[in-house]
């Protein structure tokens, strides 16, 4: 299936550091903490530097590098409330919020920040995280088949009065929110991201999301990717937008950013990066396929817990924004990026590698103008 160059600017998002180990578990420095303080200068800083997005990560207990963190919800309506423009993606899982008390939390939030909320939803891949609640671990497909229920009831809840669901997870009867979140009908309702590499986690964002994210993927794996969501999308009379995660390194020279890398990867910390690999590959090996999240990544791809390093954003800004022009016209419509020095590094974007990229956009067939860079 061929997809078209996206005739809109490419949006941008930031990973939220609220945990703490920073986006890549090495011992390499990373300026960068996972406090309030640092995260409401970062977050001002990203709408400042042409961000339009940031996602809060999600996790409920110490693993694998994260030994504190700050609950994605919370700190996402925090950082909404300390900026103007920005627009951040909650994280939540199915299994540990119930979908009602989200869409009120949601709604909520919406009416504070002006329009400004959307979520993340995941399945979930740490199973210590679930038995550790005493809550029952789903397997991979049954996870899906939960999370897709979970969106149709959000989407219910913000869009209808009197909603009314039977499903096999979840059951509503005539219930009413109120008030709605602000829906528009450019936005009827908060945005709804949502990631997985496997066959179920494709085919539910082409039936029920507003927005697909790949783990870092080279070009040949975005293809595919666009392919199957695309598909299963044009089957239910849908679109679907598609976001890419990537981990940046920018920096004088080639040699340098690859020499950066190497000393990230040559630093990891191996015991904390293979405890981490034992739990996520076997949950993607778990999807009925054997395609699921992380099932075909090396030590090396999660030393960046989600595969960031495959996208190969690593170079010159010259480089990096050629790079991020050939995913555009593949059909990426969002990069998802993190850094290892996040704040200093977002701001590095802003004034080096963004205008080369609104520059090169500009040349491409059919281009919309982009948005006026936000002054500090």
């Amino acid at each position: 299936m061929s997809v078209g160059i996206p005739t809109k600017p490419l949006k941008f998002a930031y990973w939220v550091p609220n945990v703490s180990g920073g986006l890549v578990t090495s011992g390499i420095e990373q300026r960068t903490d996972w406090n309030w303080d640092y995260n409401r200068e970062t977050a001002i800083a990203a709408e400042n530097s042409g961000f339009e997005y940031a996602l809060s990560q999600v996790r409920y207990m110490a693993s694998y590098s994260a030994e504190y963190q700050h609950e994605s919800t919370s700190l996402s309506l925090a950082i909404m409330m300390a900026t103007e423009r920005l627009k951040v993606m909650a994280a939540v899982h199915p299994g540990m919020w119930h979908p009602g008390v989200f869409a009120n939390f949601g709604a909520t939030a919406d009416h504070l920040t002006g329009g400004r909320f959307a979520t993340n939803v995941v399945s979930g891949w740490f199973k210590g995280e679930f038995t550790a609640f005493g809550e029952p671990w789903l397997e991979h497909d049954e996870r899906y088949r939960r999370t897709e229920e979970f969106i149709a009831c959000l989407k219910g809840i913000w869009e209808q009065d009197n909603f009314e669901f039977k499903g096999d997870f979840y059951r509503f009867h005539d219930y009413s929110l109120k008030p709605k979140p602000l829906n528009t009908p450019e936005r009827p309702h908060p945005e709804i991201f949502q990631g997985g590499n496997s066959t179920a986690a494709r085919q539910m964002a082409g039936r029920v999301s507003d927005w697909y994210f790949s783990n870092g993927k080279d070009f040949d794996g975005v293809v595919e990717q666009l392919h199957d969501v695309n598909t299963e999308a044009a089957a239910n009379n849908r679109s679907v937008n598609f976001g890419l995660n990537g981990f940046m390194i920018v920096r004088d020279s080639e040699k340098e950013a690859r020499d950066t890398l190497r000393e990230i990867v040559d630093k990891a910390n191996k015991e904390q990066v293979e405890g981490f690999r034992q739990a996520v590959q076997q949950a993607g090996a778990s999807a009925s396929d054997g395609k699921g999240m992380w099932a075909e990544s090396s030590f090396e791809d999660l030393v960046q817990y989600n595969d960031g390093f495959k996208s190969q954003l690593i170079g010159t800004a010259e480089q990096v924004a050629d790079r991020i022009i050939e995913y555009k016209k593949l059909g990426v419509d969002l990069n998802l990026l993190c850094f290892l020095h996040v704040k200093e590094e977002i701001e590095q974007f802003g004034k080096e590698v963004l205008p080369i990229i609104r520059e090169k956009e500009a040349e491409l067939p059919d281009a919309e103008p982009a948005p006026a860079l936000a002054q500090a």
